[in-house]
């Protein structure tokens, strides 16, 4: 139940501008806390001056380092009642210009009528000794600035926003923030980082906006819109996506058609052949379909002698490529863009360093990319050649918000090969072969049976399934990587065949089926499995090596509840700072879960805590050998994760994963979904699973189908 107290600011003890932070010392105090001499208030809070009487609320938390706090969610600031206090106010520095000798000379001038005076007359300042013209205009500036953010700050708490939420909208919009939120409070959904639909309909709705206001259904309409692209989908059917805005916003369906049109008119979306899409992704998927095309449509060289170039590749990588491997390696010396897909074992890296090969050997100029650090690393490490994400490649600047390589200053390079490529959405596909020389090659290599990316699109399947680019299959499995169980399951699931245990005598033994039920138990035997009994056999460092994969977030075999299981066995004790009910520590593993351009992390990056700061809010988390702070009110782009859901582990290897599937996940259960995590293993994999939800998800053939139209415009460009 949260709790409201009043009192006078005695001292400052800390603030961050850049964030918001600060902590108080609040004494004379009213309220529950009445018999106190002080409490110490912390939180995301406007800036206050010492003697300033707020009125705050929230509620008290024992801090592990610094002991009892009042952890406010608001705070207004109220009007001195004493001249000590008046005075304290105006001389805290909080009004440059005004020190301590200036604001007792004031309060002995006006008494308790300075603010008034102030706010009405600040020309009566001339009869203060010493309070010269350039003086007085500095306060008369400096003091209707303040009252401004504190008429702002008070405003939007009144209306729902918190402290830290109200400086987030006084700093985007400045004095222009009190009208906008008055006057169009859903723009703040649309302009301001941090801030969604709900939040913004929170506010409209205390400030008396009708429930089927055209701004709310137009905001609600761009709201589900963004939902849907974060569950992949490029576009939407426009009488459903109808349905759906009107369900969610409970307004009549009949507001919404008009709504759309708005957003039509306006450049929000776009409309086509009666599907709705965010102008954005229409116009990256444009884009992307144009680019392609230019490729296949603009004949390349076909590289010579290639047949004698393989055969030294042969000899002096000592391997001997298979049939479709050496096809591979052929239609990419013949063909401007060609895709080569095939799941584990299958010989993907060795044609990647054939053609690499192939490709230097005719002095041509070879980028490797990957979408994420770690598949970038990976790359170069099997192929001893310099690779890089691919927005290291497109040289993406933050502060533009965009890449600086593009058709104007196209890429310099004569060949492309990028790997992971089931990774890359459609504004990622499209800003790279808009980045394209005409003359480049485009070699792209990826899994198409593992589940589509993380952003919107289905880029590797559409571009294949278009029918017109070259692409290669590469289905036999070679003798080394058929010894590992892992390989052959991962197989015998994307063919609907139940996985088998390994001999667990056998020393090579890397895949073990588990069976369990009930979702407590299952994790409590991936606690076990995590911590004990996997490290004893095998010698895997819990956190550091073995990774847990799960397909939903909620539940006891959820991320959410395995992550705080894991977490209080591996990493109990130590520095640490509590956020919306998570708890970072130092050593824990963690997840970035949104792109981060300022800071060059990117979704699905895991690191490692290497300090915490709980007096300043201050998170700093070691990713692939580099330190990245985060800020209290960056701190919704971190999550634990010792478990991880399985969406999120695309692209990445883990020397070991486990595996929890049960009935209750069986709205996530797919074949694509357990080959997926399967194949995340490198040396080990153990399923805990019930028998039933296994054969669920086999039995399961669907692909997680996504609205996109890149394959058919493919198809119309190369008629």
């Amino acid at each position: 139940m949260p709790i409201t107290l009043t009192g006078e600011v005695e001292r400052i003890t800390y603030e961050s501008e850049a964030t918001g932070f600060r902590v108080l010392k609040v004494g004379s105090l009213e309220g529950p806390a009445g018999k106190r001499s002080s409490v110490t208030v912390v939180g995301m809070l406007p800036p206050v001056g010492s003697g300033t009487r707020v009125r705050v609320t929230g509620e008290f938390r024992q801090d592990p380092r610094h002991g009892e706090q009042f952890r406010a969610d608001t705070l207004v600031t109220l009007a001195p009642e004493t001249l000590v206090g008046l005075e304290r106010y105006l001389g805290s520095g909080l009004i440059p210009g005004i020190g301590p000798a200036f604001a007792k000379r004031i309060v002995s001038a006006f008494g308790m009528d300075s603010l008034t005076m102030l706010d009405h007359e600040p020309d009566r300042l001339k009869l203060i000794p010493g309070m010269g013209e350039r003086r007085i205009e500095e306060v008369k500036k400096a003091w209707a600035s303040q009252r401004a953010i504190s008429n702002v700050m008070l405003l939007l708490q009144t209306h729902g926003a918190s402290p830290a939420l109200a400086a987030r909208i006084y700093k985007h919009y400045g004095d222009r923030a009190a009208s906008i939120v008055q006057e169009a409070p859903y723009r703040l959904a649309m302009d301001v980082r941090g801030i969604g639909f709900k939040t913004a309909d929170r506010i409209a709705k205390s400030l008396g906006i009708a429930g089927d206001h055209p701004d709310r259904v137009q905001a609600g309409v761009l709201h589900e819109l963004g939902g849907l692209a974060d569950q992949g989908h490029v576009l939407f059917d426009r009488d459903a996506l109808s349905e759906r805005a009107a369900a969610m916003l409970e307004v009549d369906v009949g507001h919404v058609g008009p709504a759309i049109d708005k957003l039509w008119a306006s450049g929000l979306v776009v409309v086509e052949e009666r599907c709705v899409y965010l102008t954005r992704l229409h116009r990256a998927e444009t884009a992307l379909a144009s680019g392609l095309s230019r490729l296949l449509s603009r004949p390349g060289r076909v590289l010579a002698g290639i047949e004698s170039t393989i055969q030294r590749f042969e000899a002096q990588a000592k391997v001997k490529l298979a049939p479709a491997q050496r096809a591979a390696v052929q239609g990419a010396a013949e063909n401007k863009l060609i895709v080569v897909t095939g799941g584990p074992g299958v010989g993907k890296t060795t044609i990647v360093r054939a053609i690499l090969d192939v490709m230097k050997r005719a002095h041509l100029n070879v980028r490797l990319a990957a979408p994420t650090g770690r598949a970038a690393k990976r790359l170069h490490e099997a192929t001893s050649h310099e690779a890089t994400t691919l927005h290291r490649l497109l040289e993406f600047d933050p502060r533009a918000g965009g890449f600086q390589l593009s058709e104007q200053k196209p890429l310099e390079a004569d060949v492309v090969i990028v790997d992971e490529a089931s990774m890359i959405d459609v504004p990622l596909g499209a800003a790279l072969l808009s980045a394209l020389p005409d003359a480049a090659r485009l070699v792209i290599v990826g899994d198409a049976d593992q589940l589509p990316s993380v952003g919107p699109g289905a880029l590797l399947r559409d571009i294949i399934d278009s029918g017109v680019v070259t692409t290669v299959r590469l289905n036999e499995i070679f003798r080394q990587a058929g010894e590992s169980r892992i390989v052959q399951n991962a197989h015998r699931i994307l063919a609907g065949e139940m996985p088998e245990s390994a001999d667990p005598d056998s020393p090579r033994a890397d895949f073990f089926v588990v069976t369990r039920r009930e979702a407590e138990e299952a994790a409590q035997t991936v606690k076990e499995l995590v911590t004990a009994r996997i490290p004893k056999r095998f010698g895997f460092d819990p956190s550091r090596d073995v990774q847990v994969l799960t397909p939903m977030h909620r539940g006891p075999a959820g991320t959410t509840a395995l992550n705080q299981l894991l977490q209080s066995a591996l990493n109990p004790t130590g520095d640490s700072l509590e956020h919306h009910g998570q708890t970072f520590r130092v050593r824990d593993k963690v997840l970035q879960l949104k792109n981060d351009y300022d800071r060059e992390v990117y979704n699905g990056d895991l690191g490692v805590v290497e300090r915490v700061s709980a007096e300043d809010r201050r998170v700093t988390v070691r990713f692939e050998g580099r330190d990245v702070d985060y800020q209290d009110a960056d701190l919704d782009m971190l999550t634990l994760a010792y478990a991880t859901s399985i969406h999120k582990s695309q692209g990445s290897e883990y020397p070991a994963v486990v595996i929890p599937l049960l009935t209750s996940h069986f709205v996530m259960l797919s074949r694509n979904l357990v080959y997926t995590a399967v194949t995340r293993g490198k040396k080990l994999c153990v399923l805990v699973a019930d028998p039933r939800a296994l054969k669920l998800a086999l039995g399961e053939v669907r692909r997680e189908e996504r609205q996109t139209r890149l394959a058919e415009r493919l198809r119309l460009a190369m008629r």
